[in-house]
Protein backbone atom coordinates (compact mmCIF):
# COMPACT_ATOMS: atom_id res chain seq x y z
CA UNK A 1 0.00 0.00 0.00
CA UNK A 2 1.12 3.57 -1.06
CA UNK A 3 -0.19 6.02 1.22
CA UNK A 4 -0.25 9.67 0.42
CA UNK A 5 -1.57 13.26 1.33
CA UNK A 6 -4.78 12.16 0.32
CA UNK A 7 -6.48 8.49 -0.24
CA UNK A 8 -4.33 5.69 -0.85
CA UNK A 9 -3.79 3.00 -3.21
CA UNK A 10 -3.82 -0.96 -2.83
CA UNK A 11 -4.48 -4.04 -4.52
CA UNK A 12 -6.21 -6.81 -4.32
CA UNK A 13 -4.92 -10.34 -3.61
CA UNK A 14 -5.33 -12.34 -6.36
CA UNK A 15 -5.45 -13.32 -10.40
CA UNK A 16 -8.49 -13.30 -11.95
CA UNK A 17 -7.92 -13.63 -15.45
CA UNK A 18 -8.59 -16.88 -18.09
CA UNK A 19 -6.26 -19.53 -18.96
CA UNK A 20 -4.26 -18.23 -21.63
CA UNK A 21 -5.61 -14.99 -21.65
CA UNK A 22 -4.13 -11.85 -22.37
CA UNK A 23 -2.57 -10.15 -19.12
CA UNK A 24 -4.89 -7.70 -18.49
CA UNK A 25 -4.69 -5.05 -15.17
CA UNK A 26 -7.62 -3.28 -14.35
CA UNK A 27 -7.74 0.45 -11.95
CA UNK A 28 -10.34 1.26 -10.19
CA UNK A 29 -10.51 4.73 -9.01
CA UNK A 30 -13.25 6.13 -6.79
CA UNK A 31 -13.78 8.60 -4.15
CA UNK A 32 -16.66 6.74 -2.46
CA UNK A 33 -19.45 6.53 -5.21
CA UNK A 34 -22.44 4.02 -4.02
CA UNK A 35 -21.47 1.80 -6.62
CA UNK A 36 -17.80 1.03 -5.98
CA UNK A 37 -18.46 -2.37 -4.29
CA UNK A 38 -20.43 -3.38 -7.06
CA UNK A 39 -18.48 -1.56 -9.82
CA UNK A 40 -15.34 -3.95 -8.36
CA UNK A 41 -17.50 -7.16 -8.41
CA UNK A 42 -18.84 -6.58 -12.14
CA UNK A 43 -15.55 -5.93 -12.98
CA UNK A 44 -13.59 -8.75 -11.38
CA UNK A 45 -16.24 -10.50 -13.29
CA UNK A 46 -16.59 -9.43 -17.30
CA UNK A 47 -13.09 -8.32 -17.28
CA UNK A 48 -11.18 -10.84 -15.30
CA UNK A 49 -8.04 -9.01 -14.62
CA UNK A 50 -4.62 -10.28 -13.63
CA UNK A 51 -4.19 -7.68 -10.90
CA UNK A 52 -6.57 -5.31 -9.39
CA UNK A 53 -5.46 -1.92 -7.98
CA UNK A 54 -7.73 0.58 -6.53
CA UNK A 55 -7.23 4.71 -6.51
CA UNK A 56 -8.92 4.94 -2.85
CA UNK A 57 -10.12 8.56 -2.30
CA UNK A 58 -7.17 10.56 -3.96
CA UNK A 59 -7.96 13.85 -4.88
CA UNK A 60 -8.16 16.70 -6.68
CA UNK A 61 -8.32 14.41 -9.63
CA UNK A 62 -4.92 15.24 -10.95
CA UNK A 63 -3.29 13.82 -8.17
CA UNK A 64 -5.11 10.85 -8.87
CA UNK A 65 -4.01 10.35 -12.11
CA UNK A 66 -0.35 11.35 -11.03
CA UNK A 67 -0.42 8.81 -8.47
CA UNK A 68 -2.42 5.69 -11.19
CA UNK A 69 0.71 6.13 -13.27
CA UNK A 70 3.24 4.89 -10.46
CA UNK A 71 1.36 2.21 -10.51
CA UNK A 72 3.88 -1.11 -11.81
CA UNK A 73 2.35 -3.33 -14.29
CA UNK A 74 4.67 -5.73 -15.26
CA UNK A 75 3.61 -8.09 -17.88
CA UNK A 76 0.51 -6.80 -18.89
CA UNK A 77 0.08 -5.67 -22.30
CA UNK A 78 -3.33 -3.79 -21.52
CA UNK A 79 -4.76 -1.62 -18.63
CA UNK A 80 -8.11 -1.02 -18.30
CA UNK A 81 -9.03 2.60 -16.15
CA UNK A 82 -12.13 2.01 -14.61
CA UNK A 83 -14.19 4.76 -12.55
CA UNK A 84 -16.15 3.82 -9.94
CA UNK A 85 -19.71 5.01 -11.37
CA UNK A 86 -19.47 2.46 -13.77
CA UNK A 87 -21.42 -0.96 -14.03
CA UNK A 88 -19.96 -3.27 -16.40
CA UNK A 89 -22.75 -5.79 -17.87
CA UNK A 90 -21.28 -7.81 -20.52
CA UNK A 91 -17.90 -9.81 -20.89
CA UNK A 92 -15.38 -8.06 -21.89
CA UNK A 93 -12.92 -10.55 -22.01
CA UNK A 94 -13.06 -11.51 -25.69
CA UNK A 95 -12.56 -8.18 -27.14
CA UNK A 96 -9.36 -7.52 -24.47
CA UNK A 97 -7.89 -10.68 -25.78
CA UNK A 98 -8.40 -9.39 -29.37
CA UNK A 99 -8.12 -5.87 -29.03
CA UNK A 100 -3.98 -4.91 -30.57
CA UNK A 101 -5.20 -0.88 -30.49
CA UNK A 102 -3.46 1.75 -28.32
CA UNK A 103 -6.75 3.14 -26.71
CA UNK A 104 -10.10 2.58 -26.75
CA UNK A 105 -13.14 4.46 -24.93
CA UNK A 106 -16.25 2.59 -24.25
CA UNK A 107 -19.52 4.29 -24.84
CA UNK A 108 -21.51 4.01 -22.29
CA UNK A 109 -25.09 4.32 -21.55
CA UNK A 110 -25.85 7.65 -18.85
CA UNK A 111 -29.09 8.86 -17.05
CA UNK A 112 -27.34 12.56 -17.89
CA UNK A 113 -26.52 12.45 -21.23
CA UNK A 114 -27.49 9.41 -22.73
CA UNK A 115 -24.84 7.85 -24.71
CA UNK A 116 -21.67 8.37 -24.07
CA UNK A 117 -17.96 7.42 -24.37
CA UNK A 118 -17.12 8.32 -20.45
CA UNK A 119 -15.36 5.80 -17.11
CA UNK A 120 -13.72 2.77 -19.25
CA UNK A 121 -10.51 3.20 -20.56
CA UNK A 122 -9.12 0.71 -22.13
CA UNK A 123 -5.06 1.78 -22.60
CA UNK A 124 -2.36 -0.19 -24.29
CA UNK A 125 0.89 -0.31 -21.76
CA UNK A 126 3.11 1.65 -24.22
CA UNK A 127 0.33 4.62 -23.90
CA UNK A 128 0.76 4.22 -20.15
CA UNK A 129 4.52 4.30 -19.78
CA UNK A 130 4.68 7.20 -22.17
CA UNK A 131 1.30 9.49 -19.99
CA UNK A 132 3.86 8.47 -16.72
CA UNK A 133 6.52 10.67 -19.01
CA UNK A 134 4.70 13.12 -20.07
CA UNK A 135 4.47 16.55 -18.69
CA UNK A 136 1.57 18.07 -18.56
CA UNK A 137 0.90 21.90 -19.47
CA UNK A 138 -0.18 22.42 -15.78
CA UNK A 139 -0.92 26.49 -16.55
CA UNK A 140 -3.59 25.56 -19.70
CA UNK A 141 -7.04 25.24 -18.53
CA UNK A 142 -7.69 21.81 -20.26
CA UNK A 143 -5.48 20.29 -18.54
CA UNK A 144 -7.58 21.51 -15.31
CA UNK A 145 -10.61 20.39 -16.66
CA UNK A 146 -9.62 17.34 -17.76
CA UNK A 147 -5.87 16.50 -16.45
CA UNK A 148 -6.16 12.62 -18.02
CA UNK A 149 -7.63 13.21 -21.39
CA UNK A 150 -5.02 15.57 -21.46
CA UNK A 151 -2.05 13.62 -20.35
CA UNK A 152 -3.21 11.00 -22.65
CA UNK A 153 -3.97 12.74 -25.47
CA UNK A 154 0.20 13.78 -25.97
CA UNK A 155 1.13 10.27 -24.88
CA UNK A 156 -0.83 8.73 -28.32
CA UNK A 157 0.38 11.63 -30.90
CA UNK A 158 2.43 9.46 -33.63
CA UNK A 159 0.86 6.25 -31.94
CA UNK A 160 -2.44 6.56 -32.57
CA UNK A 161 -3.83 10.03 -33.63
CA UNK A 162 -7.51 8.66 -33.79
CA UNK A 163 -9.23 7.82 -30.64
CA UNK A 164 -11.18 4.62 -31.12
CA UNK A 165 -14.31 4.07 -29.53
CA UNK A 166 -16.28 0.81 -28.73
CA UNK A 167 -20.17 0.48 -27.39
CA UNK A 168 -20.29 -1.83 -24.11
CA UNK A 169 -23.48 -2.95 -22.01
CA UNK A 170 -22.14 -0.38 -18.95
CA UNK A 171 -24.49 1.63 -16.94
CA UNK A 172 -22.60 5.52 -15.47
CA UNK A 173 -23.68 7.60 -13.07
CA UNK A 174 -26.52 5.87 -12.45
CA UNK A 175 -27.61 5.12 -8.72
CA UNK A 176 -25.12 7.78 -7.56
CA UNK A 177 -24.94 10.02 -4.09
CA UNK A 178 -26.41 13.39 -4.38
CA UNK A 179 -23.38 15.16 -3.64
CA UNK A 180 -21.67 13.13 -6.31
CA UNK A 181 -24.53 14.04 -8.58
CA UNK A 182 -24.06 17.87 -8.08
CA UNK A 183 -19.74 17.87 -8.27
CA UNK A 184 -20.03 15.84 -11.86
CA UNK A 185 -22.67 18.32 -13.42
CA UNK A 186 -21.08 21.47 -12.27
CA UNK A 187 -17.71 19.81 -14.10
CA UNK A 188 -19.49 18.70 -16.73
CA UNK A 189 -21.04 21.98 -17.07
CA UNK A 190 -17.31 23.81 -17.26
CA UNK A 191 -16.18 20.98 -19.75
CA UNK A 192 -18.81 21.90 -22.15
CA UNK A 193 -17.88 25.21 -22.77
CA UNK A 194 -16.64 24.42 -26.08
CA UNK A 195 -18.13 25.21 -29.75
CA UNK A 196 -18.49 21.44 -30.48
CA UNK A 197 -19.95 20.13 -26.43
CA UNK A 198 -22.37 23.34 -25.84
CA UNK A 199 -25.00 22.11 -27.77
CA UNK A 200 -24.80 18.93 -27.08
CA UNK A 201 -24.73 19.52 -23.42
CA UNK A 202 -27.87 21.84 -23.29
CA UNK A 203 -29.80 19.34 -26.01
CA UNK A 204 -29.31 16.68 -23.21
CA UNK A 205 -30.40 18.96 -20.05
CA UNK A 206 -33.43 19.54 -22.18
CA UNK A 207 -34.52 15.91 -21.90
CA UNK A 208 -33.82 15.70 -18.73
CA UNK A 209 -36.60 14.08 -16.60
CA UNK A 210 -38.57 14.73 -13.21
CA UNK A 211 -37.10 13.34 -9.97
CA UNK A 212 -34.22 14.23 -7.50
CA UNK A 213 -31.29 13.19 -9.48
CA UNK A 214 -32.26 15.57 -12.06
CA UNK A 215 -33.34 18.37 -9.67
CA UNK A 216 -29.64 17.79 -8.25
CA UNK A 217 -28.31 17.98 -11.39
CA UNK A 218 -30.12 21.47 -12.56
CA UNK A 219 -28.91 23.06 -9.25
CA UNK A 220 -25.44 22.41 -10.45
CA UNK A 221 -25.86 23.56 -13.40
CA UNK A 222 -26.73 26.73 -12.42
CA UNK A 223 -24.26 27.16 -9.72
CA UNK A 224 -21.46 26.28 -11.86
CA UNK A 225 -22.87 28.72 -14.49
CA UNK A 226 -23.49 31.65 -11.31
CA UNK A 227 -20.27 31.26 -9.86
CA UNK A 228 -17.61 30.54 -13.04
CA UNK A 229 -18.80 32.53 -16.10
CA UNK A 230 -17.03 31.44 -19.29
CA UNK A 231 -14.49 34.87 -18.45
CA UNK A 232 -13.16 33.26 -15.62
CA UNK A 233 -9.77 33.07 -15.37
CA UNK A 234 -8.01 29.77 -15.37
CA UNK A 235 -6.71 29.71 -11.36
CA UNK A 236 -10.44 30.44 -10.41
CA UNK A 237 -11.49 27.49 -12.50
CA UNK A 238 -9.19 25.30 -10.91
CA UNK A 239 -9.69 26.44 -7.14
CA UNK A 240 -13.71 26.23 -7.73
CA UNK A 241 -13.01 22.42 -9.03
CA UNK A 242 -10.95 21.48 -6.31
CA UNK A 243 -13.54 22.70 -3.97
CA UNK A 244 -16.10 21.07 -5.78
CA UNK A 245 -16.57 17.65 -3.12
CA UNK A 246 -17.26 20.23 0.21
CA UNK A 247 -19.00 22.22 -2.13
CA UNK A 248 -21.55 19.42 -3.34
CA UNK A 249 -21.66 18.43 -0.12
CA UNK A 250 -23.07 22.02 1.14
CA UNK A 251 -25.18 22.24 -1.34
CA UNK A 252 -27.08 18.91 -1.02
CA UNK A 253 -27.07 19.60 2.70
CA UNK A 254 -29.30 22.87 2.33
CA UNK A 255 -31.56 20.56 -0.29
CA UNK A 256 -32.10 18.57 2.87
CA UNK A 257 -32.44 15.31 0.52
CA UNK A 258 -32.91 11.95 1.95
CA UNK A 259 -29.89 9.45 2.03
CA UNK A 260 -29.97 6.09 -0.21
CA UNK A 261 -29.99 3.49 0.80
CA UNK A 262 -27.66 0.51 0.10
CA UNK A 263 -27.55 -0.54 -3.76
CA UNK A 264 -28.57 -4.02 -4.30
CA UNK A 265 -27.22 -6.11 -7.28
CA UNK A 266 -30.77 -6.86 -7.74
CA UNK A 267 -31.46 -3.10 -8.65
CA UNK A 268 -28.45 -2.90 -10.86
CA UNK A 269 -29.64 -6.22 -13.07
CA UNK A 270 -33.24 -4.45 -12.98
CA UNK A 271 -32.58 -1.15 -14.52
CA UNK A 272 -29.76 -2.51 -16.71
CA UNK A 273 -32.72 -4.94 -18.74
CA UNK A 274 -34.31 -1.92 -19.01
CA UNK A 275 -31.36 0.04 -20.17
CA UNK A 276 -29.57 -2.20 -23.32
CA UNK A 277 -27.59 -1.14 -25.93
CA UNK A 278 -28.93 -1.83 -29.37
CA UNK A 279 -28.38 -5.42 -29.75
CA UNK A 280 -25.59 -7.44 -31.81
CA UNK A 281 -22.18 -6.35 -32.48
CA UNK A 282 -19.07 -6.94 -34.21
CA UNK A 283 -19.01 -10.25 -36.28
CA UNK A 284 -23.49 -10.12 -35.26
CA UNK A 285 -24.44 -6.92 -37.02
CA UNK A 286 -25.03 -5.64 -40.69
CA UNK A 287 -21.77 -3.70 -41.39
CA UNK A 288 -21.24 -0.25 -42.13
CA UNK A 289 -18.75 1.52 -43.99
CA UNK A 290 -17.00 4.92 -44.76
CA UNK A 291 -15.50 5.51 -48.10
CA UNK A 292 -14.90 9.07 -48.20
CA UNK A 293 -11.42 10.99 -48.09
CA UNK A 294 -9.80 12.64 -45.68
CA UNK A 295 -11.46 15.98 -44.65
CA UNK A 296 -14.91 15.33 -45.83
CA UNK A 297 -16.12 14.71 -42.74
CA UNK A 298 -14.97 11.22 -42.02
CA UNK A 299 -14.78 12.02 -38.01
CA UNK A 300 -17.82 13.79 -37.70
CA UNK A 301 -19.67 10.65 -39.64
CA UNK A 302 -17.63 8.50 -37.45
CA UNK A 303 -19.48 10.34 -34.40
CA UNK A 304 -22.88 10.35 -36.44
CA UNK A 305 -22.91 6.31 -36.59
CA UNK A 306 -21.97 6.10 -32.53
CA UNK A 307 -24.58 8.43 -32.09
CA UNK A 308 -26.99 5.66 -33.78
CA UNK A 309 -25.61 2.67 -32.04
CA UNK A 310 -23.12 1.64 -34.71
CA UNK A 311 -19.92 1.25 -33.39
CA UNK A 312 -17.19 2.08 -36.11
CA UNK A 313 -13.22 1.70 -36.04
CA UNK A 314 -11.31 5.02 -37.22
CA UNK A 315 -8.45 5.18 -38.68
CA UNK A 316 -6.76 1.83 -36.48
CA UNK A 317 -3.24 1.39 -36.81
CA UNK A 318 -2.58 -1.86 -34.96
CA UNK A 319 -0.35 -4.09 -36.78
CA UNK A 320 -2.91 -6.36 -38.22
CA UNK A 321 -5.00 -3.85 -39.88
CA UNK A 322 -1.26 -3.17 -41.83
CA UNK A 323 -1.28 -6.74 -42.65
CA UNK A 324 -4.66 -6.70 -43.99
CA UNK A 325 -3.91 -3.44 -46.27
CA UNK A 326 -0.50 -5.82 -47.49
CA UNK A 327 -2.46 -8.61 -48.16
CA UNK A 328 -5.80 -6.57 -50.02
CA UNK A 329 -8.38 -8.77 -48.71
CA UNK A 330 -9.84 -6.42 -46.93
CA UNK A 331 -10.18 -9.42 -43.61
CA UNK A 332 -9.76 -7.16 -41.04
CA UNK A 333 -9.71 -9.00 -37.78
CA UNK A 334 -10.96 -5.97 -36.22
CA UNK A 335 -14.36 -6.76 -37.72
CA UNK A 336 -15.07 -9.32 -35.71
CA UNK A 337 -15.43 -6.83 -33.00
CA UNK A 338 -16.42 -3.22 -34.45
CA UNK A 339 -19.55 -2.41 -36.57
CA UNK A 340 -17.15 -1.30 -39.61
CA UNK A 341 -14.72 1.65 -40.69
CA UNK A 342 -15.21 5.20 -41.58
CA UNK A 343 -11.94 6.59 -43.06
CA UNK A 344 -8.84 6.47 -45.34
CA UNK A 345 -8.52 2.65 -44.69
CA UNK A 346 -11.66 1.17 -46.26
CA UNK A 347 -10.66 3.18 -49.68
CA UNK A 348 -7.95 0.55 -51.40
CA UNK A 349 -10.47 -2.59 -50.62
CA UNK A 350 -14.04 -0.85 -50.38
CA UNK A 351 -14.96 -3.94 -53.41
CA UNK A 352 -13.68 -6.59 -50.91
CA UNK A 353 -15.32 -5.00 -48.24
CA UNK A 354 -18.51 -5.33 -50.18
CA UNK A 355 -17.91 -8.89 -51.20
CA UNK A 356 -17.31 -10.09 -47.84
CA UNK A 357 -20.22 -8.34 -46.28
CA UNK A 358 -22.99 -8.76 -47.73
CA UNK A 359 -25.97 -6.04 -47.25
CA UNK A 360 -23.36 -3.66 -45.86
CA UNK A 361 -23.76 -0.10 -46.02
CA UNK A 362 -21.65 2.59 -47.67
CA UNK A 363 -21.42 6.22 -46.94
CA UNK A 364 -19.52 8.41 -49.27
CA UNK A 365 -18.65 11.71 -47.87
CA UNK A 366 -18.04 14.39 -50.34
CA UNK A 367 -17.30 18.24 -50.14
CA UNK A 368 -16.61 20.97 -52.31
CA UNK A 369 -13.90 20.13 -53.91
CA UNK A 370 -11.88 23.59 -53.61
CA UNK A 371 -12.60 23.84 -49.77
CA UNK A 372 -11.13 20.45 -49.76
CA UNK A 373 -7.70 20.84 -51.01
CA UNK A 374 -7.65 23.70 -49.00
CA UNK A 375 -8.73 22.16 -45.45
CA UNK A 376 -6.33 18.92 -47.09
CA UNK A 377 -3.44 21.42 -47.05
CA UNK A 378 -3.56 22.83 -43.95
CA UNK A 379 -3.51 19.54 -43.05
CA UNK A 380 -0.59 18.10 -44.91
CA UNK A 381 1.60 18.29 -41.96
CA UNK A 382 0.53 15.60 -39.73
CA UNK A 383 1.12 13.25 -42.80
CA UNK A 384 4.77 12.87 -42.04
CA UNK A 385 6.19 9.46 -43.58
CA UNK A 386 9.48 10.30 -42.81
CA UNK A 387 8.85 8.66 -39.04
CA UNK A 388 7.75 10.49 -35.52
CA UNK A 389 6.48 13.89 -36.34
CA UNK A 390 8.13 14.52 -32.82
CA UNK A 391 11.92 12.81 -33.49
CA UNK A 392 11.24 9.72 -30.84
CA UNK A 393 12.44 6.39 -32.20
CA UNK A 394 9.71 4.22 -31.08
CA UNK A 395 8.39 0.27 -31.85
CA UNK A 396 5.59 1.23 -31.08
CA UNK A 397 5.15 3.71 -33.81
CA UNK A 398 6.10 0.65 -36.48
CA UNK A 399 2.72 0.06 -37.53
CA UNK A 400 1.30 3.22 -37.47
CA UNK A 401 3.85 4.88 -39.55
CA UNK A 402 3.69 1.91 -41.85
CA UNK A 403 0.19 2.65 -42.17
CA UNK A 404 0.00 6.28 -43.03
CA UNK A 405 2.84 5.31 -45.99
CA UNK A 406 0.96 2.40 -47.16
CA UNK A 407 -2.40 4.71 -47.36
CA UNK A 408 -0.58 7.81 -48.64
CA UNK A 409 1.15 5.36 -51.69
CA UNK A 410 -1.84 3.64 -52.49
CA UNK A 411 -4.62 6.67 -52.24
CA UNK A 412 -2.96 9.85 -53.08
CA UNK A 413 0.12 8.58 -55.24
CA UNK A 414 2.60 10.96 -53.66
CA UNK A 415 4.29 11.88 -49.96
CA UNK A 416 4.29 15.89 -51.18
CA UNK A 417 1.29 17.94 -51.11
CA UNK A 418 0.06 18.51 -54.91
CA UNK A 419 -2.93 20.11 -55.52
CA UNK A 420 -3.01 19.24 -59.32
CA UNK A 421 -3.02 15.43 -58.37
CA UNK A 422 -5.02 15.25 -55.48
CA UNK A 423 -7.89 16.95 -57.07
CA UNK A 424 -7.47 14.48 -59.84
CA UNK A 425 -7.35 12.04 -56.99
CA UNK A 426 -10.90 13.35 -55.24
CA UNK A 427 -12.64 13.11 -59.14
CA UNK A 428 -11.36 9.60 -59.47
CA UNK A 429 -12.35 8.39 -56.41
CA UNK A 430 -15.72 9.45 -56.35
CA UNK A 431 -16.14 8.89 -59.87
CA UNK A 432 -14.84 5.30 -58.86
CA UNK A 433 -17.13 4.85 -55.97
CA UNK A 434 -20.38 6.02 -57.46
CA UNK A 435 -19.91 3.86 -60.65
CA UNK A 436 -19.29 1.06 -58.69
CA UNK A 437 -22.63 1.32 -56.75
CA UNK A 438 -24.67 2.25 -59.51
CA UNK A 439 -28.59 1.20 -59.55
CA UNK A 440 -27.27 0.08 -55.74
CA UNK A 441 -29.39 3.04 -54.04
CA UNK A 442 -30.06 0.80 -50.76
CA UNK A 443 -25.91 0.27 -50.44
CA UNK A 444 -24.66 3.45 -51.20
CA UNK A 445 -25.28 7.29 -49.60
CA UNK A 446 -23.89 10.26 -50.92
CA UNK A 447 -23.52 12.64 -47.59
CA UNK A 448 -22.06 16.47 -48.14
CA UNK A 449 -21.51 17.04 -43.96
CA UNK A 450 -19.82 20.06 -44.80
CA UNK A 451 -22.40 21.25 -46.92
CA UNK A 452 -24.76 20.69 -44.15
CA UNK A 453 -26.27 17.35 -44.70
CA UNK A 454 -26.63 15.38 -41.23
CA UNK A 455 -29.24 13.59 -39.70
CA UNK A 456 -31.62 13.96 -42.03
CA UNK A 457 -29.87 11.63 -45.20
CA UNK A 458 -28.32 9.15 -42.71
CA UNK A 459 -30.73 8.61 -40.31
CA UNK A 460 -33.21 6.88 -43.02
CA UNK A 461 -30.27 5.27 -44.90
CA UNK A 462 -29.84 3.20 -41.93
CA UNK A 463 -32.87 2.56 -40.83
CA UNK A 464 -32.84 4.69 -37.20
CA UNK A 465 -34.62 7.31 -36.18
CA UNK A 466 -32.55 10.53 -36.02
CA UNK A 467 -31.12 11.23 -32.07
CA UNK A 468 -32.38 14.30 -30.46
CA UNK A 469 -27.90 15.75 -30.23
CA UNK A 470 -27.34 17.89 -32.88
CA UNK A 471 -25.28 16.05 -35.84
CA UNK A 472 -21.29 16.41 -34.76
CA UNK A 473 -19.65 18.63 -36.65
CA UNK A 474 -16.09 17.33 -35.69
CA UNK A 475 -12.49 18.84 -37.09
CA UNK A 476 -13.75 20.63 -39.98
CA UNK A 477 -12.14 24.25 -39.63
CA UNK A 478 -9.76 24.69 -42.61
CA UNK A 479 -7.08 27.02 -41.16
CA UNK A 480 -3.60 25.64 -40.25
CA UNK A 481 -3.53 23.96 -36.95
CA UNK A 482 -0.85 24.47 -34.26
CA UNK A 483 1.69 22.75 -31.91
CA UNK A 484 -1.72 22.03 -29.86
CA UNK A 485 -4.17 20.48 -32.42
CA UNK A 486 -3.79 16.78 -31.41
CA UNK A 487 -5.11 18.19 -27.80
CA UNK A 488 -7.85 20.56 -29.45
CA UNK A 489 -8.82 17.10 -31.79
CA UNK A 490 -8.80 15.51 -28.69
CA UNK A 491 -11.47 17.98 -26.49
CA UNK A 492 -13.82 17.79 -29.31
CA UNK A 493 -13.97 14.33 -29.49
CA UNK A 494 -14.14 12.71 -26.65
CA UNK A 495 -16.94 15.10 -25.16
CA UNK A 496 -16.24 13.82 -21.68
Amino acid sequence: MNAGTTGTIWTVEGNFSPSGGRGVNLVLRTVGERTTDLALALAIKHVRPNRVHIVDNVRPFWRAVERMLEIGHGGASHVVFLDADCLILEDLRPFLDANELAYVDCYVQDPFRGRVACGVHITRIDVVERMRRTEPPRDDIRWMLRPESTRRSLALRGVQDSVQYRGAHILHDHFQRYDHIFAKIALRELRSRTEASRPVFEAAIERWGQGADYDVARAAVAHAREHIPPSSPAPEVQKYIESLPDLAHREIGAMNLPERPALTMREVRQAGERIRPTQGRGAERRKVFGVGLPRTGTSSLRMALHLLGHDVAHYPVDQASLNTLARGDGRFPLLDHYDGLADLTTVPCFRELDALHPGAKFILTVRNKRSWLTSLENHWWDRSVSGSPYGEPDSALAAPMGIRRFLQAAVYGCYEFNADRLSRVYDEHVGTVRDYFDGRPDDLLVLDIVGGEGWDKLAPFLGSAAPADPFPHMGLQSQRPDRNHALASHDMATRK
